[in-house]
């Protein structure tokens, strides 16, 4: 959803000033997508996911923050086209084993319990990648998030890329402030959207073997909070590799500002979260969330809807997959 401001100038200017604005939105359809769009087709779409979103969330809190992950990590490669569901097969290698989300991207069964209750009452009507897009909205919400209304209407591919997960289009946890701002736009996302859509860290954990690197040898980090980290990560890989952290030090299971206020006191678990604090063109976004967060509340809704807007299918094109794993 954008909201433009026009001045009384000609209807003429207007009208190039919206043809501009949208040529800058890289992968957008969001024409295609309503939120309307099941309205008569599966009404009960939203209760189902909420329903099953909210116990999984309460039997446990850090499903939330792996459902949202798991939406950030669709759309990223090629677009929110429910691309990263897709399971192995001895001919077909997709995007699950990729770098950034072997042993890392969760929250599978949830969208396959999901996606079963929907097949119940709607058979063949909603695509797993609308349901992964709805499932991360409702993660935010039950975790002390905004609401936002989810644009629905997306289709689900019927292939994965290997390659492309593993082609440096998701951000790694050791990125500089300049590659993060790029990896962003090139998927039409700007650096606002950028520092909102970190500040869904202030939920989530991270291993000990993404973080190592930064509480050893990083320059920009609290010496003490360095210290309480190694505790239960070694410096020697491979010992205690698997040992968690949460990515908000205060309050973990919580969706506040708190992670924005860790920056500023150079506690950000991963040297990507620091770097938006450290004296670059980010800082100023970092304070006023840390204060406001109206502001990031705001501008988060903003940028998940952008993102939920990335390459989506639509139209004739993909599927609607009667199991997430696997096409039709």
């Amino acid at each position: 959803m954008v909201h433009f401001c026009f001045s009384s100038s000609s209807s003429m200017i207007m009208i190039v000033g919206l043809l501009v604005v949208l040529a800058h939105l890289k992968g957008s359809s969001s024409t295609h997508l309503s939120t309307d769009f099941y309205d008569k087709s599966c009404p009960t779409v939203f209760s189902i996911v909420k329903s099953v979103v909210k116990s999984a969330v309460m039997e446990e809190k850090r499903m939330g923050a792996s459902l949202l992950r798991l939406h950030f990590h669709d759309c990223f490669v090629q677009g929110c086209d429910a691309s990263i569901l897709l399971d192995d097969t001895p001919t077909f290698k997709g995007e699950k084993t990729a770098g950034g989300n072997n042993n890392s991207v969760r929250g599978y069964e949830v969208i396959d319990h999901i996606k079963s209750k929907v097949e119940a009452v709607c058979p063949g009507i909603v695509s797993c990648a609308d349901i992964v897009t709805i499932a991360a909205r409702d993660s935010v919400v039950f975790l002390g998030g905004p609401n936002w209304k989810v644009t629905v209407g997306r289709r689900d591919s019927k292939t994965a890329s290997l390659e492309a997960a593993n082609s440096g289009v998701l951000p790694g946890p050791d990125s500089n402030l300049s590659t993060l701002i790029q990896k962003f736009q090139d998927q039409g996302l700007s650096p606002t959207d950028l520092v909102a859509l970190s500040g869904t860290h202030t939920i989530g954990k991270a291993r000990c073997v993404v973080f190592r690197e930064r509480i050893y040898n990083d320059t920009i980090i609290d010496a003490s909070f360095a210290k309480k980290r190694q505790r239960r990560c070694p410096r020697n890989s491979g010992l205690g590799d698997d040992n968690f952290a949460p990515l908000d030090n205060k309050t973990p299971k919580i969706f506040d500002t708190a992670y924005f206020k860790n920056l500023i006191a150079k506690k950000g678990l991963l040297h990507s979260d620091q770097v938006l604090y450290d004296g670059g063109s980010t800082d100023s976004l970092v304070e006023l969330y840390s204060k406001s967060p109206e502001s990031f509340n705001k501008d988060l809704v903003v940028a998940m809807i952008k993102m939920g807007d990335i390459s989506p299918l639509t139209g004739s094109n993909g599927e609607i997959r009667k199991n997430c794993r696997k096409p039709n």
